[in-house]
């Protein structure tokens, strides 16, 4: 499907460029006015009130009142009309699908969680999962023609640009997105997973930070990496592997082929395996029992509610975790200088307990000159990161956004 009033933003043109800029501030900042329109992309006043003027008239947007003042005359107030489209995020995980539907104001309008969907890396699971999308969107009450973009998550290996999969669906020449393209009939932006979870803890928590890097701690270890406000992946699309940059001497093969990896120290798969021996080696768990009778039985979810039901074997873990990421984490905040280091994923969930290791050990190993304007903090999403990171990724990739 196509959404005519967008059309035109795609011609490459001057005029195109600027008011996909002035879009993209909205998306960002919300409402303003044209005065601060015209400092952002950097035109005259009455340039950058054609340019809105042609927007209103092309209903993408809308006036919003006016601004209040201390005196004088009170400007209008323009912002994203958020009847204008609606953008389809998915966020795909091994035992179901999480789907959500924004306006174009990036309001969540329609969601759904744990959608049933066996994960299955085949040409018959991705039509399951083409068909699980289908039935989301149809049963969305919105005009089904102003659905202008659908976003989907993947682990592994993701180029966005060409929207190719190197990890997953990876079935024949085609790129996935185009793939998925012609199987649901709008048009498919593909990301990794830890991306999109980055995107949405950025938009939704800037305080003035364009610098971000965003650690995703879960069964593996990825990042997310924002460079001025944008979304950086790298000249393939491979930016943010942290989890397999080279850090220990230990020999223990990593999933990637490679050994010593951090995350053969810094992830759950590591909690999983530590937690395993030191039981064997007669530590005691809550987990001890369990783990005996059967080591895949327990899950990163059990792991994580016995550090905060005060286990104190998987808190030890756990601290020793933080300590050896915060290292690493130390090496990135020397080199990149970021505003703000989120840790993000399941494990986050465990709180103090790993947080206050981390900046131990990123105060201890990098310079306290480059370190002391950074914040470390945990995600504020949490479990909904991957889904407002789709929807929000599903507006941002749809019109290559550019600041």
């Amino acid at each position: 499907m196509t959404h005519s009033i967008f059309e035109d933003l795609k011609s490459g043109s001057k005029s195109s460029l600027l008011r996909k800029r002035m879009i993209s501030h909205l998306i960002l900042n919300g409402n303003t006015t044209i005065n601060d329109l015209s400092k952002v992309v950097d035109v005259s006043v009455p340039t950058a009130t054609k340019l809105v003027d042609e927007l209103c008239g092309q209903g993408i947007l809308d006036v919003f009142g006016k601004m209040e003042t201390n005196g004088g005359r009170h400007p209008y107030l323009y912002g994203l009309n958020p009847d204008a489209a609606y953008f389809v995020g998915v966020d795909i995980k091994n035992s179901g699908v999480n789907m959500g539907l924004i306006n174009f104001n990036g309001q969540m309008i329609e969601s759904e969680m744990n959608m049933p969907y066996t994960f299955e890396n085949s040409e018959e699971g991705l039509k399951n999962l083409c068909d699980v999308i289908s039935r989301f969107i149809n049963e969305c009450d919105v005009n089904k023609e102003k659905i202008f973009n659908i976003h989907v998550n993947v682990s592994g290996r993701v180029n966005p640009d060409s929207g190719y999969s190197y990890s997953w669906f990876n079935l024949g020449e085609s790129p996935l997105a185009s793939t998925m393209q012609e199987m649901l009939g709008y048009n498919v932006t593909l990301d990794n997973d830890t991306r999109a979870m980055t995107y949405a803890e950025f938009v939704s928590s800037r305080e003035n930070s364009d610098n971000v890097l965003f650690v995703n701690l879960s069964w593996g270890l990825g990042m997310g990496i924002i460079i001025d406000g944008n979304v950086y992946s790298g000249r393939s699309g491979f930016a943010g592997e942290f989890g397999h940059t080279p850090a220990f001497d230990n020999e223990i093969m990593c999933h990637c082929g490679k050994k010593g990896c951090l995350e053969t120290e810094a992830s759950g798969r590591a909690m999983h395996r530590i937690l395993g021996e030191r039981i064997k080696a007669g530590e005691s768990s809550i987990l001890s029992e369990q783990y005996l009778k059967n080591p895949q039985s327990v899950t990163l979810e059990n792991m994580v509610d016995a550090v905060n039901g005060d286990d104190t074997l998987c808190i030890d873990i756990v601290e020793e975790i933080g300590a050896k990421l915060g290292k690493s984490i130390a090496g990135l905040i020397n080199v990149l200088n970021p505003d703000t280091v989120i840790i993000g994923g399941i494990m986050s969930v465990t709180g103090d307990y790993l947080l206050q290791p981390i900046k131990t050990s990123v105060r201890k190993h990098s310079l306290s000159i480059v370190n002391k304007d950074t914040k470390i903090v945990l995600s504020t999403l949490q479990g909904k990161a991957g889904i407002v990171g789709a929807c929000m990724l599903a507006r941002y990739r749809a019109f290559d956004f550019v600041k």
